[in-house]
């Protein structure tokens, strides 16, 4: 089982590393790339680990995990890269980058948008697996809900045994949300992000979120697996998780910041 409360801990320390900048243990900084469909995030950690320093932006250059806009890519990571080493006052060099299951084809171009903003790639890895960097479960589910994609990962005895991604995820939530209260899409990300909200909103997108509990369904056997464990930013709707139980008939449980919990085992990954 996941330990709740050391993952909230530590996710806590993550997201106050985007507004205050710790001081490291050692001299070796590691690196998170996350090149997302709706952010693309950097976070540092130091050599043992502990969260240093994460910057992040929104972004519409990917479409379910494959680069489309290569050179507004470049552009956001090399901004934020450049933000970060002011903040750290020390070049950063090694990053580990991540993909959604299934689309290893474009681990090439992940690949050169981290080598053209300056970093030298030292790992690649699947995004629900680097998830279990921080959950670090031996037996259960990793369900990684980004902007595009639902991934998931078994594991069976810490290792992992099966990867499955498919094509839903937080941009159809908002395309729903856009479609029903007859607004922009700008506007409609807004409100899936404002927590005040989500009471309101999740009756309106209850349908999308059986779907992406549905492709969990689809691959995951009740009998073998007792727990799914979510993250990744659509995670963040406030009752997700209830919906993804009652769907698969399987106890699942989220952490207070399912978000950063990705780019962060990314980054736990990175060879220094």
């Amino acid at each position: 089982m996941m330990d709740l409360t050391r993952v909230n801990a530590y996710m806590e320390r993550v997201s106050r590393s985007e507004h205050e900048t710790f001081k490291p243990v050692g001299s070796k900084l590691k690196v998170g790339l996350d090149l997302g469909t709706a952010y693309i995030v950097l976070v540092v950690l130091d050599e043992e680990n502990n969260p240093i320093a994460c910057e992040k932006r929104a972004a519409n250059v990917l479409k379910d995990g494959v680069v489309v806009d290569y050179s507004g890519s470049l552009r956001i990571v090399r901004e934020l890269k450049a933000k970060l080493e002011e903040r750290l006052g020390v070049e950063l060099t090694n990053c580990a980058i991540a993909m959604p299951a299934g689309t290893e084809s474009s681990v090439r171009t992940h690949q050169y948008v981290a080598e053209g903003a300056g970093f030298e790639v030292t790992n690649v890895l699947d995004e629900p697996s680097a998830a279990n960097s921080i959950y670090q479960i031996d037996d259960g589910v990793v369900v990684d809900i980004g902007g595009g994609t639902t991934g998931l990962a078994i594991l069976k005895g810490g290792k992992v045994v099966q990867i499955e991604d498919e094509p839903t995820g937080g941009t159809h939530v908002t395309l729903v949300l856009a479609g029903n209260y007859h607004i922009p899409f700008d506007e409609a990300e807004k409100i899936k992000q404002d927590y005040s909200r989500h009471r309101e909103i999740l009756p309106v997108v209850k349908a999308v979120l059986e779907k992406m509990a549905s492709i969990v369904k689809r691959y995951v056997d009740p009998n073998e697996v007792d727990t799914i464990y979510l993250c990744g930013g659509t995670c963040c709707l406030t009752g997700i998780e209830g919906i993804f139980e009652k769907e698969t008939g399987i106890h699942t449980v989220k952490p207070a910041d399912p978000f950063l919990v990705t780019p962060a085992g990314i980054a736990m990954n990175c060879i220094i």
